[in-house]
């Protein structure tokens, strides 16, 4: 029988930290930074819970969790009963309690945030799906008789796979195509291992395939086949593709050896696992002061990564000042931990390169902030005759990603913006071209995950809408 906690007493209680490895050891290895709650902590945790008759927490979460509901259980040491309410609308609960950002959704709505103590709702949505994998429990599988309708997605990441996942869970035959050799996009190529352990997305995409999830790898669309000839075989597609062009700064010497797309360096480290090399035969020569340019949570991974690669000294470069950061707290935290050193109000202008085409310097110039942009961020603005010299062997670039345009141009009646992207109707992610619907980074731009995972359930639901007024690509 759970334990009643006063309310008084639960208001008391301060938030259950998540033990950790200690930043000089995981310099030195990709095994996972935080190493979840224990059985004790997360029952702790869990009685913290107000259980308020008006959760907002739920009103900040794109998974649509029934965040109260599942808290309860783990109250009550059920846990698998836990595991089974968030899989009710959360199909990727190991991996959205791990990179989510809980800080400026579920937990920002949390009651108890107003004494800056939030319940640790990521925490406990990580300890609860990994309870379950752990011990063997697995979400039920559909009882509904199959129905005959086909759809085709466009990418394996968090938005196709879970708009996969609810679709199938409705019945339909879906077949979900990734361009690249292993299923997970950027869960796999973009977050590294100590933040997201491929297991678990492997794990997790497993689980979906249970469902009826047809998973076919190595299959560029646009290429291997045009998004025009799969709405032949198809009633209806999700295009949910991501965007994996990289973005450079325009600046000269960005042709020179050692300076990297973030998307290349993490992609190699990652999915082609350089950082098992000579196991696996992909290097990435890491000079000895790195220098990654951007402060998102891209930027933070790539420059947490060359540490662990061999960099003696890594540095992140930011226009603006440690106010305006848009990588989440916790990522920057770390960061700070392991040693990644800090220029900002720092605009690079120039990298600099040797005889035999070798990255030694970068030039630089100081930055002051101006008034607000678009962004509700101030503006930087550089300040004349600032210029100085960062000595660096190797740069990384990581200010942001474009719209890979493979896919658009195999998409006859489907409509892009200025930058590539696909134009949607936002209740339904519905494209121009009826039957055809998009999400995640290929409509957003960078994103995040559950805003993905959110994406693909708005698509899910307006499809079965589509198909279920006998409505069809192929009539």
């Amino acid at each position: 029988m759970a334990q009643m906690i006063p309310v008084k007493e639960r208001m008391k209680r301060e938030q259950v930290l998540m033990p950790e490895q200690d930043p000089q050891e995981r310099i030195h290895n990709f095994k996972e930074v935080p190493l979840g709650y224990s059985k004790e902590q997360a029952i702790y945790e869990a009685q913290r819970c107000l259980q308020c008759k008006v959760p907002k927490c739920r009103q900040g979460c794109p998974a649509e969790i029934n965040i109260p509901q599942f808290i309860q259980k783990i109250v009550e040491e059920d846990f698998k009963g836990a595991y089974l309410e968030i899989l009710k609308t959360d199909n990727l609960p190991a991996i959205t309690g791990r990179v989510c950002p809980q800080e400026e959704q579920c937990q920002k709505y949390c009651i108890l945030g107003r004494q800056k103590r939030p319940i640790a709702i990521g925490r406990l949505e990580r300890f609860v799906a990994d309870w379950a994998r752990e011990n063997d429990i697995h979400g039920e599988l559909p009882s509904l008789t199959p129905k005959e309708q086909k759809i085709a997605i466009v990418g394996s990441g968090p938005a196709g796979l879970t708009c996969a996942a609810d679709l199938a869970k409705l019945g339909y035959q879906v077949t979900l195509f990734e361009a690249l050799h292993q299923p997970g996009g950027v869960l796999v190529y973009g977050i590294p291992e100590f933040r997201l352990p491929k297991s678990i997305v492997g794990y997790e995409v497993k689980e979906i395939e249970k469902l009826g999830v047809k998973v076919i790898t190595d299959f560029v669309v646009g290429a291997t086949k045009s998004v025009d000839e799969l709405t032949k075989d198809y009633d209806a597609l999700f295009l949910a593709n991501g965007a994996g062009a990289p973005r450079f700064m325009n600046i000269p010497g960005e042709n020179l050896n050692e300076v990297y797309s973030a998307n290349e360096f993490l992609t190699r480290s990652n999915l082609m696992k350089a950082y098992a090399f000579p196991e696996y035969d992909t290097p990435i020569k890491i000079g000895k002061r790195a220098a990654t340019i951007g402060a998102g949570n891209v930027a933070m991974d790539s420059a947490r990564t060359a540490l662990r690669l061999g960099a003696e000294k890594s540095y992140i470069i930011y226009r603006r000042s440690r106010q305006e950061v848009p990588a989440r707290e916790e990522e920057v935290y770390h960061a700070e931990e392991e040693g990644v050193i800090f220029n900002f109000l720092t605009l690079p202008i120039k990298i600099l390169g040797d005889e035999q085409g070798k990255v030694i310097g970068m030039e630089c110039l100081k930055m002051e902030l101006g008034e607000p942009d678009e962004s509700g961020r101030r503006r930087p603005v550089p300040i004349s005759g600032s210029n100085f010299l960062i000595e660096v062997d190797m740069v990384i670039d990581a200010i942001g990603t474009l719209a890979n345009p493979i896919v658009a141009r195999s998409a006859s009646g489907v409509k892009t913006n200025k930058w590539g992207y696909f134009v949607v109707e936002e209740n339904s992610k519905a494209t121009t071209r009826p039957g055809i619907f998009a999400g995640g980074d290929i409509v957003r731009g960078s994103a995040t995950v559950i805003s993905a995972v959110g994406d693909g359930k708005v698509a899910a639901r307006a499809i079965d809408n589509f198909l279920s007024s006998g409505k069809s690509l192929r009539k």
